[in-house]
């Protein structure tokens, strides 16, 4: 398939650069089979059965963009995956600033280029002796705000609240799983009245996730690698759901991924720690999700790709063209949508 089947115009206006206040009352399409629906966030329990089984991703969100010098130059970098507590590979602006060997300057934080990469890629290795990596980057780092919102507004310390989930548990990433920022203990508290049950995997968002495909062909499509974890206890839970007829709805995308990348053919989710690069587009067959929540994405990204796959190209087209037509806000920040997979073939 071509790269430019998943293109779409948006207006700047349906961007979010901040969210839903309070948190929760965000909009929501829901896409079954041939129909939409607007609705709001509030109504996901009417959705939902007892028995069904809410899957989370816990990754916490951590100040990984450093600002700072080399020489006289301004650079700028986005962590994007931990190689050891000192060493991390991170996406470099401008890159050229960057070479190997270069020392860089981040307000007294110091850090070599031991490595240089591909599309600004550069391996870092920070000076911090025996300081804590997140004490370090507390100290010196900000909120990684995606590009679109990041360039339309400074980061502020609301971000430091708005950017991270309730579940936010381990540190890692520098992306938000952005459906669960969505969900309020309230919210969880009429789920589980409802007999919804929940758990959680890890999936640690890299920058790379912003990446746009550059390639005509999506099969061309590199796709970045992340780190992601599924423990006994997770995975015996979505088992036992399965096997008791519930379903398994996966909360974001990135919840998805690391079911799929861990799923027998059977759709048996077995633990999992490592990395994966599972690139999810149509013509996949999923495995073990069921139903998908996750937020609006971008034109041309592995994101819109992989809804397209879930529900559909042709119902997502329709779908996100209805979105817009609506006033639904986009990305991150934005509102969300409840997906159920297509039951034809397009």
């Amino acid at each position: 398939m071509q790269t430019e089947q998943f293109n779409f115009d948006l207006p700047s206006e349906n961007i979010a650069l901040r969210p839903a206040v309070p948190r929760g009352s965000a909009r929501m399409l829901v896409v079954d089979d041939n129909s939409t629906r607007h609705c709001g966030f509030g109504n996901l329990a009417d959705f939902l059965n007892d028995g069904d089984l809410l899957v989370f991703n816990d990754t916490r969100v951590i100040p990984g963009r450093l600002t700072g010098l080399r020489g006289e130059a301004k650079v700028q970098v986005t962590l994007h995956k931990k190689e050891s507590d000192h060493r991390w590979r991170v996406f470099a602006k401008p890159a050229k600033k960057c070479k190997l060997g270069d020392r860089l300057d981040f307000d007294g934080l110091m850090a070599t280029v031991e490595a240089v990469g591909m599309d600004g890629e550069r391996t870092l290795c920070f000076d911090i002796g025996d300081v804590s990596i997140w004490d370090a980057l507390a100290a010196h780092g900000t909120m990684p705000l995606p590009p679109y919102i990041a360039s339309q507004r400074p980061v502020d310390s609301q971000d430091d609240a708005d950017y991270q989930t309730m579940f936010a548990a381990s540190n890692g990433a520098v992306a938000a799983p952005t459906a669960g920022l969505h969900f309020t203990p309230e919210m969880i508290s009429r789920l589980e009245e409802k007999g919804v049950r929940r758990t959680a995997v890890t999936l640690h968002v890299g920058a790379g996730t912003f990446l746009p495909v550059k390639v005509d062909s999506i099969a061309d499509h590199k796709m970045h690698t992340e780190i992601g974890e599924i423990s006994q206890a997770a995975a015996d839970m979505i088992n036992e759901t399965r096997a008791a007829g519930g379903r398994i709805v996966a909360v974001g995308t990135t919840s998805l991924r690391l079911l799929e990348a861990s799923a027998s053919i059977g759709g048996e989710v077995a633990p999992f720690r490592g990395e994966t690069d599972i690139f999810i587009s149509p013509g996949y067959q999923f495995k073990a999700v069921d139903i998908l929540l996750t937020n609006f994405h971008l034109p041309k990204s592995t994101l819109f790709m992989l809804v397209s796959a879930f529900s559909g190209l042709k119902r997502m087209q329709s779908a996100y063209a209805t979105a817009i037509e609506a006033g639904y806000r986009f990305y991150s920040y934005g509102d969300t949508s409840l997906l159920f997979p297509q039951k034809d073939q397009e």
